[in-house]
């Protein structure tokens, strides 16, 4: 029996328009469009087994995505800070 994710996803107008415009974009970074399809898809009430196996992704990727939206709304699907020395050559 799978497992319900406790994090329910709801969105507002705003921020539905703003994922789907996200995902959509071609010149969008793979890993926007990715977060954005999860965050859509766990908001049409989709579970993670079923997210990950249309995203052909791990089920923790999608589970963790899902709690920091859940937790940070928009905020959460930014990349953070990574701990290191910084590279020594620009990208």
């Amino acid at each position: 029996m799978p497992r319900n994710s406790p994090f329910e996803v709801k969105l507002s107008a705003d921020e539905r328009l703003w994922l789907e415009s996200v995902s959509k974009k071609y010149t969008s970074s793979y890993i926007n469009v990715i977060r954005a399809k999860i965050i859509l898809y766990a908001a049409e009430g989709m579970q993670n087994v079923e997210i990950a196996k249309r995203l052909d992704l791990p089920r923790q990727v999608v589970s963790k995505w899902r709690k920091r939206f859940y937790r940070e709304r928009l905020r959460g699907l930014e990349d953070r800070p990574r701990r290191g020395r910084p590279p020594d050559f620009p990208p």
